[in-house]
């Protein structure tokens, strides 16, 4: 069935809404992945020397953005192209980071709850439902099996 016109809909159009206060959302978005996973912290480089989440640290929000917008980019690639196509030198970026961080396939379904609830908070329990769940699900779980397979790719390259 592939991923709908609709469901794309619903990602774009919560992305215009995490938009309007990305600050915001972004702290919300790593307080949630520290809440479910609170060794996760010295993952992410610039969370690693402090005790607490800085409200004003740029490299936090950056990051947020980078998982929120890259998720957005693919739900409209799989609604156009039915898979996520990541550039390559990004994608062997990403996966060469995510190795080096030692990230595993439990921190991915660790991002994607806490991205989630964060989006499922920004656009309001009227707004949030099955279908808007789903849809973003999929978006990221594509995203996550593009890095993955990367990061596959890295461990090959380097055994």
């Amino acid at each position: 069935m592939g991923f709908t016109e609709k469901q794309e809909g619903l990602v774009k159009e919560s992305w215009e809404v995490l938009k309007q206060d990305i600050p915001h959302f972004s702290l919300r978005f790593f307080s949630l992945i520290l809440e479910i996973a609170p060794g996760a912290k010295n993952m992410f480089s610039f969370l690693r020397e402090s005790e607490e989440i800085p409200q004003n640290n740029p490299k936090l929000k950056a990051h947020a953005v980078k998982v929120f917008k890259m998720t957005c980019e693919s739900a409209i690639q799989l609604r156009e192209k039915g898979e996520v196509v990541v550039a390559d030198t990004t994608l062997k970026y990403l996966g060469t980071v995510h190795v080096k961080s030692g990230v595993k396939d439990p921190h991915f379904e660790v991002v994607k709850e806490a991205l989630l609830r964060t989006i499922e908070e920004a656009i309001g329990e009227e707004k949030w439902n099955e279908e808007m769940k789903n849809a973003w699900g999929e978006a990221y779980d594509q995203l996550a099996e593009a890095i993955k397979a990367e990061m596959k790719n890295h461990h090959d390259e380097t055994a």
